[in-house]
């Protein structure tokens, strides 16, 4: 099973991944969670499971097992927006794209 990642003051479970071509996170953000189970019904590779933690509300959020290939299909399947993916490196070229923008005066 994946070890997930819990960041300090945050309510998002975070399990690394790394597959052959992306490297990255999926994160559940645990109190959004309503326990319906689509991204694990939905996931191709079987790569989420029903956890056995239990949020406040008395639901079970999903957790990594192992074979995830951060195709997303969790993250657009979950009506409660409480699964997303993060690219490592994602960020930092959005960031870089404003930066050239702005220098180059491209406002929109």
């Amino acid at each position: 099973m994946t070890e997930k990642k819990k960041e300090e003051n945050s309510d998002q479970d975070c399990y690394p991944v790394e597959t052959k071509n992306k490297e990255g996170s999926v994160c559940v953000i645990t109190e959004r969670c309503k326990g319906c189970e689509f991204c694990i019904d939905f996931c191709p590779v079987g790569a989420l499971e029903q956890s056995e933690e239990t949020t406040e509300k008395g639901y079970h959020p999903p957790k990594m097992t192992e074979g995830c290939v951060l195709c997303g299909k969790c993250e657009k399947i979950c009506p409660e927006f409480a699964i997303h993916i993060e690219e490592k490196g994602e960020e930092k070229e959005s960031i870089e794209e404003d930066d050239e923008d702005e220098e180059r005066g491209d406002w929109i």
